[in-house]
């Protein structure tokens, strides 16, 4: 059955049109790639939209932090939704609002108080192109802004209130912000971190978002969320592996930010527990372990496995 209530209740009538034109624009995307890119573009104009109401330097450092990015986590939401029956443009406020969190997370990451990061996505960080003090009301209400759009997602009222109260369990001290909390306290820490501990931080601070993002369709549908929670937990893990394996192979102009921080610093990650060879098998298994979760869905999930095969493929 597909979810399909219009925009309307949430949304003025000339967001609603405009709003709905970009996702129609969108939909049905023939392959993983062109659907990647239509996920981000349907993202960052939803989240444009909202922002361009407002004026100032918060304003278009949020419209700024959210631009260039993959739009993954957008793609895991609307992908799900679709394969559980939930129309795009139902799912599309949820899309917008993980990229937005997914974006504050980052703006205050690259602080000088948390990574001190001057490049991201290839560009000077928000910090480094405004100020700190935009950077962090920017990462503010970028993440309030998330919560926003997630209330607008078109389902029944108990699944959008699911929604908003697992994005504030993946995003706060039991997910995301926990996870960064450790990975802080690890970098004064006597001992490194062992790799069950490396594990422990990752599942929070990177895979969080991730399997939030790839629950929100059959939350949405109301059906069975194991399939997408084994796939999202195997997919968070093995993106964090690929970027622990861009920090030692990649290059900072394709990477997009600096790279080698993590050897620098002394700091325990997959590669340094695993080795190259190690880490890299590693990630494999995870995503063919991603990949077999999906044996539910038949070949309606080919383009979910094509994103789990990106994840350890891509360059950036």
């Amino acid at each position: 059955m597909v979810v399909r209530r219009g925009l309307g209740r949430w949304m003025t009538k000339p967001l609603t049109r405009q709003m709905s034109a970009l996702v129609q624009s969108g939909m049905n995307p023939a392959d993983f790639a062109e659907a990647l890119e239509s996920a981000a573009r349907i993202s960052a104009g939803w989240v444009g939209a909202h922002v361009s109401a407002h004026r100032g330097p918060v304003a278009e450092a949020m419209a700024y932090a959210v631009h260039g990015g993959k739009g993954l986590r957008a793609f895991l939401v609307l992908e799900t939704a679709r394969i559980n029956g939930v129309a795009a443009e139902c799912a599309a406020p949820a899309a917008a609002g993980i990229e937005c969190l997914h974006a504050y997370s980052l703006v205050h990451d690259d602080l000088p108080c948390m990574d001190d990061d001057d490049l991201r996505r290839g560009q000077p960080t928000v910090h480094r192109k405004w100020d700190e003090a935009t950077a962090v009301l920017a990462g503010d209400a970028l993440q309030t802004l998330a919560f926003e759009l997630v209330c607008g997602a078109q389902c029944a009222d108990a699944a959008r209130l699911d929604l908003v109260r697992s994005l504030a369990v993946a995003s706060g001290i039991g997910g995301m912000v926990g996870g960064q909390a450790l990975d802080i306290a690890a970098e004064s820490a006597v001992a490194p971190l062992s790799l069950e501990e490396i594990s422990v931080l990752q599942a929070g601070k990177t895979g969080a978002l991730i399997t939030w993002a790839c629950l929100a369709g059959p939350r949405m549908a109301g059906a069975d969320t194991a399939p997408l929670r084994t796939y999202g937990d195997a997919l968070g893990l093995a993106f964090q592996i690929a970027d622990d394996i861009l920090d030692v192979e990649g290059d900072a102009a394709t990477v997009g930010k600096a790279v080698g921080k993590d050897a620098d610093a002394g700091k325990a990650t997959f590669v340094s527990h695993l080795g190259l060879d190690g880490a890299k098998g590693r990630a494999q298994e995870l995503v063919q372990e991603a990949c077999d979760a999906l044996s539910i869905y038949g070949e309606d999930a080919d383009t979910l496995r094509e994103a789990a095969r990106f994840v350890i493929a891509r360059k950036h």
